[in-house]
């Protein structure tokens, strides 16, 4: 299976359309057909189906289009890292995270190091811990921030000396839009729209003891935006992290935090025996450093 013949599919399955993608990728749209007929061919599996509405993918193709992006990926990343394989520290620091405030630890020791080494550059991969920890088995990031707990013969971890505190995002002209502080009770029966992650169901379970599974869950969510517009539809009561949606000014939403408190402190964790570029090492090295002055300024 040739790498550039799943670019050619990928490409197709993107634009929906054999044309668009044939001019897209500079080739004549007999050539791309043949090439990808082959790859048909080669799997013996229909990928592709043409029809009056453009191209749609059938299962296999779908399944192809999944693991061909991850391959691709992980392709362009290893050639930019050969590439970069010089004396110059130089290249791309690919960072997974959950919505959190402690990206700003990560966004600080970008910019304590952006006078020394300007060509250092960042990509950024947002989703909960489960795709973080995915993308880092993959070899797809080279760092991640997760909430949940993980393998410490896997991974090597710096505790990030940040809290993010939980609380309840909800309209404003809702009944408990008036209480400065929410509590558990507050919240008994009423629609809720919780994270997906699993440590937070763990942390739901230990809250409300016997009642989760009586719990109203209007809907999951692993972004915190969409809770956010979730609640703003009057879905129901969103729980989620502070300080990750603006709430002041004009905004119909508004933020109480949960009474007693709860607080969950995040890992910056990577592979253990890591085969890391200048550029991330360069990074894993500032950002300790940073941690620890501001763990001695605490």
């Amino acid at each position: 299976m040739d790498i550039r013949v799943l670019r050619y599919f990928l490409a197709v399955a993107r634009e929906q359309s054999f044309s668009t993608a044939a001019e897209r990728l500079y080739l004549s749209q007999p050539t791309l057909s043949r090439q990808l007929k082959e790859l048909e061919d080669e799997l013996g599996k229909t990928l592709l189906v043409r029809s009056n509405k453009g191209v749609t993918l059938t299962e296999e193709g779908m399944i192809l289009r999944k693991r061909a992006e991850e391959i691709v990926e992980l392709m362009d990343k290893t050639e930019q890292e050969v590439r970069q394989s010089n004396d110059s520290v130089s290249g791309t620091v690919y960072i997974g995270a959950g919505e959190t405030y402690a990206i700003k630890l990560i966004a600080d020791t970008a910019h304590h190091l952006k006078e020394d080494y300007p060509d250092i550059h960042y990509s950024f991969f947002s989703g909960d811990g489960t795709d973080v920890i995915e993308k880092l088995d993959r070899g797809l990031i080279d760092f991640g921030i997760i909430f949940q707990p993980f393998d410490s013969t896997k991974y090597e971890a710096v505790e990030i000396p940040l809290r993010d505190r939980f609380g309840v995002l909800m309209r404003r002209d809702a009944p408990l839009a008036d209480k400065e502080l929410i509590t558990f009770d507050d919240l008994a029966g009423l629609p809720l729209i919780v994270p997906r992650q699993q440590n937070h169901n763990i942390m739901f379970k230990r809250l409300f003891g016997d009642e989760t599974e009586n719990l109203n869950i209007a809907a999951e969510y692993n972004l915190i935006y969409n809770g956010s517009v979730m609640a703003s539809e009057g879905i129901g009561y969103c729980i989620g992290f502070d300080k990750l949606i603006n709430v002041s000014g004009d905004s119909k939403m508004c933020f109480k935090p949960l009474e007693p408190p709860v607080e969950v402190t995040g890992n910056f964790i990577w592979k253990r025996y890591p085969v890391f570029t200048k550029a991330a090492s360069t990074f894993l090295e500032q950002f300790k450093k940073d941690i620890l002055c501001m763990e001695k300024n605490v």
